[in-house]
C-alpha cells in the first residue's frame, strides 16, 4: 500500500449501497485516503450526499448539482434544487456535478434522432450563475467538443475555479484549458487507455487531481472489482511514470492541488 495520503476528487458515494458506502468510509484511514469529494446528480442524490457528509464531515465533502446525462427536469424542480443548494452554501465545497450530455447526445444520434442541446446549455448556465453568486468552484461533466462550449460559458460568467472530471478532448481544447488554469482529474483508466495517458503527459502536474468516479467500474487489473478510493494510489503511480517525477512529489502536489481547489487546506 502506498503510504502517501491522497483525496478522491470525484466519487458518487450515494450510488453505492449503504453498506458499501459505510465500508468505503471506514476503510479510508487504512487506505491512506484523507477525504472524498462526493458529487450529486439531482435533489434526491443531493439529500443522500448531505446525509453521508454529515455522518463523517472531516472525510466526506459534499458537492451539489444536477448530472446532465438525464432528462431536463420540470421548472419547479429546477427552482427547488437551486434554492436547496443556495441554502447550503456554507456546508458544501462545490456546485457539481454539472455539465452537458455528450453521451446522451451520442445515443440519440445512434437512434437517428437529434438531442436539443439548448435546454441543457440554459440549465448549465443557471448552475454557473449560482456558483458565481455563491463563490463556489464547479465540478464539470464536459468532454470533447462540449468542453469548448463550457469554456465559453465559464468565461461568460467569470468562473475561474473549474474542475473537469474524467476529461477527454482535442489538443486545442487541452491547451485552452491549461491557459485558463482549469483542473482535470484522472481515473484508474490511465493504466490502460492511451488517450488518457497522452492527456496526462500534456497536462501540467500543478493542475491535476485524481478520482475514481465510483461506483463506475474499471477494466485491466481492476476488472471485476468494486471501485474503491484506494485505487487512486495506482493512478498517482502512473502519473509519476508519465511525468517522470518521483511518486512522493506527485502525491504531495496532487494532494495540495485538491486541498487548494476545494479550500481544504486546513484538513489534516
Amino acid at each position: 500500500m502506498n503510504n502517501n495520503n491522497a483525496i478522491d476528487a470525484h466519487i458518487h458515494l450515494d450510488m453505492y449501497s449503504e453498506t458499501e458506502a459505510q465500508k468505503i468510509v471506514s476503510d479510508l484511514d487504512h487506505s491512506h485516503v484523507e477525504a472524498l469529494i462526493a458529487v450529486s446528480r439531482h435533489l434526491t442524490s443531493c439529500l443522500a450526499t448531505e446525509r453521508l457528509s454529515l455522518q463523517t464531515p472531516k472525510q466526506v465533502y459534499a458537492a451539489y448539482g444536477f448530472h446532465p446525462e438525464q432528462e431536463i427536469p420540470h421548472e419547479a424542480d429546477v427552482q427547488e434544487l437551486l434554492r436547496w443548494i443556495s441554502e447550503r452554501a456554507s456546508t458544501m465545497v462545490a456546485v457539481g456535478e454539472i455539465g452537458l450530455p455528450y453521451y446522451r447526445r451520442l445515443e440519440a444520434e445512434e437512434r437517428g434522432e437529434q438531442l436539443d442541446y439548448s435546454p441543457y446549455v440554459q440549465l448549465l448556465e443557471r448552475f454557473l450563475e449560482l456558483a458565481a453568486k455563491l463563490e463556489k468552484p464547479v465540478v464539470l461533466h464536459a468532454v470533447y467538443e462540449d468542453a469548448d462550449i463550457v469554456c465559453d460559458l465559464l468565461e461568460k460568467h467569470g468562473i475561474s475555479k473549474a474542475h473537469f472530471h474524467w476529461f477527454k478532448g482535442s489538443p486545442q481544447t487541452v491547451q485552452r484549458m491549461i491557459q485558463a488554469g482549469y483542473y482535470i482529474s484522472i481515473t484508474p483508466d490511465v493504466l490502460y487507455e492511451e488517450e488518457i495517458r497522452e492527456l496526462v503527459r500534456n497536462y501540467p502536474l500543478e493542475l491535476l487531481m485524481v478520482e475514481t468516479d465510483g461506483p463506475w467500474p474499471f477494466e485491466g487489473s481492476f476488472a471485476g472489482q468494486m471501485t474503491h478510493p484506494r485505487m487512486i494510489h495506482k493512478v498517482i503511480e502512473q502519473i509519476s511514470l508519465l511525468h517522470a517525477v518521483e511518486s512522493d512529489i506527485v502525491a504531495e502536489t496532487i494532494l495540495h492541488n485538491t486541498k487548494q481547489f476545494y479550500d481544504l487546506l486546513t484538513l489534516g
